[in-house]
């Protein structure tokens, strides 16, 4: 990215995750990129929309995620080591007080980090992520529900064979993500270089063969009886059109103490991309009334 700084990280297992810090204000962001085992690279829209004399973005790839290192053991692929990682890179990078802005599964980890780490937050942003794993397949189901009734078999009939890669199969899929993970008829190039660089065994492992079919590891993750206990100020946003239900984070933004909801009505699950005029001005706001 033009202007960033990038730092290697060492973590205390000895492995090695990259970073970037973008901007010189006084509030430092933490973005923790989705997938799981996608990269930054989508979240650099960011940057064109945030005054960078009053913000810093700190961009960084999870391990496993491109610029960082890729070992190849499953037992890194939890969610308690994701956790433990942000906090080091908190740490190291000499965050004593940040926001921390977590989307899709990072919004997930971003949960996760503020019911753990609470002392450092002054701001979270929770973008495109619900409560729980159960929700997002249910909301998952009901999106699909909405196609023609042959395509909904023949997707059934491909995933009973876990053909997840067949032509026709990825056909249909392709469907759904442009109706419900990016609405723009190109997609930018650092969302497809995000996604080409996806590594499928982090993908895989947690999350399952793709958006619309969960089999990982964290699919019984749920937080909604939690979330009363996330007492920093909050930001929760996502598309109308998203692969997570709006209803569902309008329901967080309730039960959390210091929260508020917003609903992109043009966007889908990269709002960011797709609906940046409803988008980023609530983003700001929420950031200014952090001063």
């Amino acid at each position: 990215m033009d202007g960033g700084r990038s730092r290697i990280i060492t973590l205390a297992s000895g492995h090695h995750v990259w970073t970037s810090k973008v901007g010189q204000g006084g509030i430092p962001i933490l973005t923790l990129h989705g997938g799981p085992g996608a990269t930054h690279e989508y979240l650099e829209v960011l940057a064109d929309h945030l005054p960078l004399d009053q913000y810093t973005l700190y961009f960084y790839d999870q391990l496993g995620s491109a610029y960082s290192d890729q070992p190849e053991d499953p037992s890194l692929w939890m969610i308690d080591r994701f956790v433990a990682e942000v906090d080091e890179v908190r740490q190291a990078l000499g965050l004593e007080r940040l926001v921390v802005y977590g989307q899709s599964w990072g919004g997930m980890l971003g949960i996760e980090y503020a019911l753990a780490h609470p002392e450092p937050l002054m701001g979270l942003v929770i973008s495109n992520m619900v409560a729980s794993i159960p929700d997002y397949v249910r909301h998952l189901n009901a999106l699909r529900g909405q196609l023609d009734q042959g395509l909904q078999q023949e997707l059934a009939e491909y995933e009973a064979r876990e053909q997840y890669f067949h032509p026709r199969y990825l056909e249909i899929m392709d469907v759904l993500y442009r109706r419900h993970l990016l609405r723009l008829p190109e997609w930018p190039p650092a969302v497809t270089r995000s996604l080409a660089r996806l590594n499928p065994e982090v993908y895989g492992t947690m999350q399952g063969p793709n958006e619309f079919v969960v089999t990982g590891t964290f699919k019984d993750w749920d937080r909604w009886a939690d979330l009363e206990r996330i007492r920093v100020p909050t930001l929760l946003l996502v598309g109308a059109h998203d692969t997570m239900d709006p209803q569902s984070v309008q329901a967080m933004g309730r039960r959390m103490p210091h929260a508020d909801a917003v609903v992109c009505p043009n966007g889908s699950h990269l709002a960011m991309w797709d609906d940046p005029e409803h988008y980023f001005p609530p983003l700001r706001g929420f950031l200014e009334s952090l001063v």
